[in-house]
């Protein structure tokens, strides 16, 4: 007797996430970072782009990731610009954060 194989069911993420409330809730989240990103980008000097990233939204707060301390520091000048800009946009953010993140050896 041949037994039959049953081959596991393989969804995209798009597919999962459509299956599961709480993981579309973070689709959309990162989603919704990433346009954030984009709309703040012009106000970014264009040699700073490559080093921030979207983060995590948390209720009013957004988080920007940054590659490195000397980045930060000069897009915190641009905090003020990047929130006008955000709410503008349609977005109602209350604060903009910056982390900095560390490089693993």
């Amino acid at each position: 007797m041949n037994p039959i194989r049953h081959l596991p069911l393989v969804l995209t993420v798009h597919q999962a996430a459509e299956n599961s409330p709480s993981l579309a809730k973070l689709t959309a989240l990162v989603q919704d970072s990433n346009e954030r990103l984009k709309a703040i980008e012009s106000l970014l000097p264009e040699a700073l782009r490559p080093a921030v990233m979207a983060g995590p939204i948390d209720g009013e707060s957004w988080c920007l990731l940054v590659s490195s301390s000397s980045a930060a520091a000069k897009i915190r000048q641009l905090l003020p610009l990047i929130q006008a800009q955000l709410l503008r946009k349609g977005w109602k953010v209350a604060s903009v954060r910056l982390k900095v993140l560390i490089a693993k050896k």
